[in-house]
């Protein structure tokens, strides 16, 4: 990018998103869409490390080596008339209203979208960070993948532990396990797998583990981890000749190291429009936000992660118009969880995420899955056409009042 493109001209107002994630590219196109008619006065940027879209509810197939489709971000934008600018976001200057890309480029803006998502949190337990795989990007699920091919060749043996046993931790180990039987694989976590489901749908999780052949080790903490083993507390020790970590998620400093106001775990803390409550010229979604909602604080899944970018480009496209955004509201309707290619759960939620008694399991559940994975795709696409088709989520009725 010149100079010269990145000068400010008077008559243009840059929108800038950093990110693009699930949240981050529903905001881009959402607001390029809208304001297709005023690319000479809405000048709209995304800033991406890579070209390549990640396919973030699809990483646990990635680490099993198998083969996706190639998303890209460039591609995705074409005919939105949105500018692709790749390269990592080092710094953002909250005073100068500039960010610095790759250390050697700035490119300013009026309005920030700061989307750039969560990564695993390998900070927290020695060892981790040094001898863990995670999901963080495709890149990292690639080296798991080089990994486990290596420990099954030849209908080897080994033993991968799986830290963590949310929704991440159960869908990879049972992606491993059925793509490795040979392999011998242990989920690890403080809690029973499924423990926020109903009891069928526990059940039913619980029931396709033991299926694959995979070890439950519930209400352990693991405290270290070595180059072939992780410790417990307690003083056991399980030997590993894999360890994937999937306990929990962190945010980069970029936004607390800017003076955003932030919330413990880095997250811009944002008010009801989804501005931050310290710069309101930056919009937070996705991962990166500490988004209220009349339930608690949202947590990060893709369901919720577009509508808040869809949110913020409607909230902007509002602020240029002259009027004041509306609050955002949302309610969480499902869990979908893999187990394997041939079965899965579908647990259906209120909209404070507490389960209902509806769920769905086995074939039902892959193609509701399937559906739910691969919906992204076309919905950007009707976006492009018609705007006005991303704006539908459940608001989630009183639980958001």
């Amino acid at each position: 990018m010149s100079a010269q493109q990145e000068n400010r001209t008077a008559a243009t107002h840059r929108v800038v998103i950093l990110g693009a994630g699930y949240a981050g590219m529903a905001a881009a196109i959402q607001l390029a869409a809208r304001t297709r008619k005023q690319r000479d006065t809405v000048q709209v940027t995304v800033v991406n490390a890579q070209e390549r879209f990640t396919e973030r509810m699809r990483l646990h197939m990635t680490a099993t080596g198998r083969t996706l489709a190639a998303m890209s971000v460039p591609e995705m934008l074409e005919g939105t008339g949105a500018r692709f600018v790749q390269g990592w976001v080092t710094a953002v200057d909250a005073a100068a209203r500039t960010v610095r890309v790759d250390d050697d480029r700035v490119v300013p803006y009026d309005t920030l979208v700061y989307a750039l998502g969560g990564v695993s949190d390998t900070s927290g337990v020695p060892g981790a960070d040094d001898y863990a795989y995670t999901l963080s990007g495709v890149e990292d699920a690639e080296l798991l993948a080089g990994r486990l091919e290596t420990l099954s060749g030849g209908n080897g043996s080994g033993t991968v532990v799986v830290v963590g046993n949310g929704l991440t931790g159960i869908e990879s180990a049972a992606e491993i396990a059925e793509r490795y039987p040979h392999l011998d694989v242990v989920l690890l976590g403080g809690e029973e797998p499924g423990a926020t489901m109903n009891g069928r749908a526990a059940a039913h999780v619980r029931a396709a583990l033991d299926r694959l052949g995979v070890r439950v080790r519930s209400g352990v903490e693991v405290v270290k981890v070595l180059a072939g083993s992780v410790e417990l507390a307690g003083g056991e020790s399980i030997a590993a000749d894999a360890v994937l970590w999937t306990g929990g998620t962190r945010v980069a400093p970029l936004a607390a190291a800017a003076g955003f106001e932030v919330d413990g775990r880095g997250r811009i803390v944002t008010d009801r429009a989804l501005r931050s409550v310290s710069h309101p010229e930056v919009y937070a979604v996705g991962d990166a936000a500490a988004i209220s909602q009349g339930y608690g604080v949202m947590h990060g899944t893709c369901q919720g992660g577009m509508p808040t970018g869809v949110h913020a480009a409607l909230s902007i496209v509002r602020v240029l118009g002259g009027k004041a955004p509306k609050p955002f509201r949302f309610g969480y309707y499902h869990t979908p969880v893999s187990l394997g290619r041939g079965d899965a759960v579908v647990q259906f939620t209120r909209p404070d995420d507490s389960p209902r008694r509806i769920c769905l399991v086995g074939k039902a559940a892959v193609r509701y899955k399937e559906t739910v994975t691969a919906s992204p795709w076309p919905t950007y696409g009707r976006m492009k056409k018609m705007p006005a088709s991303g704006a539908f989520w459940p608001r989630g009725g009183r639980f958001t009042r």
